[in-house]
């Protein structure tokens, strides 16, 4: 397999992308320690803003992260073909208090994908469900097409 362009993508194709997927790899850190999960999103291209619904229990690794507000960086990608696409948004996660919540973060929440069905170990009495948005302040995608060896 051989490179044949790799071009990166315009503000107009990064909005397109994220609008068209609903999950990625959110990373977390913390001095030097790094924390990686699986996440949906929301994406709103008018603010170019991710918006997360994330559940935690109090005593969870990820509580620790988010309480320490970290660094974030989410990482969106696919593989269409013979071309591959990936956009990186690298700021602050902003928890929104559900009583401050504008009807327009309410309709973003709404796009965030969920699963069908969720197993916990807990029960959801023991869940934080918390309510983010992540206003990059480095939103970068490239697109890599590659020649297929036969």
């Amino acid at each position: 397999m051989a490179i044949n362009q790799e071009v990166e993508m315009t503000d107009a194709e990064i909005d397109e992308f994220l609008g068209r997927n609903e999950t990625g790899v959110l990373s977390l850190a913390r001095s030097d320690d790094p924390y990686a999960i699986p996440i949906s999103y929301g994406y709103d291209a008018s603010e170019r803003a991710i918006y997360l619904r994330l559940v935690s229990t109090a005593e969870s690794e990820k509580r620790d992260f988010l309480d320490s507000e970290p660094d974030a960086r989410l990482v969106v990608y696919d593989e269409a073909q013979s071309t591959y696409r990936s956009v990186i948004a690298t700021g602050a996660l902003c928890n929104i208090p559900p009583s401050e919540l504008t009807p327009n973060e309410i309709a973003q929440y709404g796009q965030a994908k969920r699963p069908l069905f969720e197993i916990w170990a807990q029960g959801t009495d023991e869940l934080d469900i918390e309510l983010y948005r992540l206003a990059p302040v480095s939103l970068e995608g490239r697109r890599t097409d590659v020649e297929r060896e036969e």
